[in-house]
């Protein structure tokens, strides 16, 4: 049985509580993944031992995509690798432009130890790693101040000469930060750690302590993706999870931008089979009409070959090994498995334990999640999210603190269009559904 902290609890049952997929503890209930386990450890093994993977994943609005990616980055972590999820967008992170989804996965850099953004403690590892590698070599002296920092100049270039090879601004810029580091110029150091991130309008003045001229573009941030690889493994972080979520947006978008939106994603995936990101773990998700459609990934005929997958058998003869994985999505039975694994680990942080246990027991959650689902135009598919935060928010905390609280008795399910997303909207045309769930006692 896994134990789990107060503090860890808590916050998982603070974000399910406002309707959101908690951050962490998503393998405390992580309902109907069992299939995936194996396939997820041997991606992660292959990708720490130098390789890489690319995996798309498929799934209707509300199936678990994000969850689902997040219970990866979780098992990433756990084998210390660094992890990203980027939202695609038409306006704040389109595809076709690699310089902002290099900027945004920068911003979104996380480890098990540091949040977002990590690059500059991940940066500051790496120098360390490099000064330890180069005193462990016993060729410079340790208070040699000034030999030590050409030695790791070199190591540096050493270790970076495959990225300086496509841009040797990357190297330059490190080289730019380390050297402001050294001095105590902590403004241009941060610059210049802005422009490595990809920022835009940095200062010209650190620009040039730095070597380097004009902004991060489509071309170079490949280059500079390769390059964090290295700087990643150096520091410890045996590779990186990037998660590029909702790409069935490229949809939406004019048909030139999507069209160069689908042909990086091709150059993407080409490119990870190819070997150039050694250390890689590159997930999508999508919707199924996002890869069957007319308007997304059918459009471009060697993208639909390279991400083909039969979905024609029944889904639990799926391959999770498959380069296209789908997502089944919820049926009322699972809604109720992952409700009794919320109960309990509720009821394990709560004085009333018993009561909760009692009260809220698997005939309640079937009644329920009919009830949710049922709100929810029979789609059960996308209930989860608004199943959970009634449940944490309506039920288990009123059964809780009140101790004449009966949910049977006590509580009618309602559902309003303000507290839905617009997916759980379009499930209903109803504005406000009133649902009793009162035990029939005749």
């Amino acid at each position: 049985m896994t134990v789990v902290s107060a503090a860890r609890r808590r916050e998982v049952i603070d974000a399910l509580r406002r309707g959101a997929v908690p951050s962490t503890g998503l393998d405390l209930f992580a309902v109907g993944l069992d299939r995936f386990v194996t396939a997820v450890r041997e991606d992660l093994d292959a990708v720490a031992a130098g390789g890489s993977v690319f995996k798309a994943v498929r799934g209707e609005y509300g199936s678990g995509k994000t969850f689902f990616t997040r219970w990866i980055a979780e098992s990433a972590k756990r084998a210390n690798f660094a992890t990203a999820e980027v939202q695609v967008s038409e306006n704040e992170t389109p595809l076709h432009k690699l310089e902002t989804v290099y900027r945004r996965l920068i911003e979104r850099l996380t480890t098990a130890t540091f949040s977002p953004s990590a690059l500059r403690p991940v940066v500051d590892g790496w120098f360390y790693a490099l000064e330890e590698d180069v005193l462990a070599a016993e060729r410079v002296a340790p208070d040699d101040v000034g030999a030590l920092d050409r030695a790791v100049t070199v190591l540096l270039d050493q270790r970076l000469a495959a990225v300086s090879r496509s841009a040797p601004a990357f190297a330059a810029a490190l080289r730019g930060y380390r050297a402001a580091s050294l001095a105590g110029d902590a403004s241009t150091a941060d610059a210049v750690l802005a422009w490595l991130s990809g920022q835009p309008h940095v200062a010209a003045s650190a620009r040039r302590v730095a070597g380097v001229r004009g902004d991060l573009d489509h071309f170079a941030a490949l280059s500079f993706l390769q390059g964090l690889l290295v700087v990643l493994r150096d520091s410890g972080h045996p590779g990186l999870l990037l998660v590029l979520d909702e790409v069935e947006t490229l949809q939406r978008v004019r048909s030139d931008a999507r069209d160069k939106a689908l042909n990086a994603l091709r150059q993407l995936i080409d490119e990870v089979h190819a070997g150039r990101f050694p250390g890689l773990y590159l997930v999508i998700t999508g919707t199924p009409a996002f890869y069957d459609g007319p308007q997304g990934v059918q459009r471009l005929a060697p993208l639909a070959q390279r991400l083909a997958v039969d979905f024609t058998t029944h889904a639990r003869f799926d391959n999770p090994r498959a380069v296209q994985i789908r997502l089944a999505g919820f049926a009322v039975g699972s809604l109720v498995e992952l409700g009794g694994r919320v109960r309990d680990l509720y009821a394990d942080g709560s004085a009333a334990s018993a009561r909760v246990r009692s009260l809220v027991d698997d005939t309640y959650l079937t009644q329920l999640a009919d009830a949710v689902a049922g709100g929810l135009g029979g789609k059960v598919g996308v209930a989860p999210r608004l199943f959970l935060k009634k449940l944490v928010g309506e039920v288990l905390d009123r059964v809780d603190q009140f101790p004449d609280f009966d949910p049977r008795r006590d509580y009618a399910l309602t559902l309003t269009a303000t507290e839905m997303t617009d997916v759980e909207r379009n499930a209903t045309s109803a504005g406000e559904i009133d649902l009793d769930l009162a035990v029939d006692e005749r």
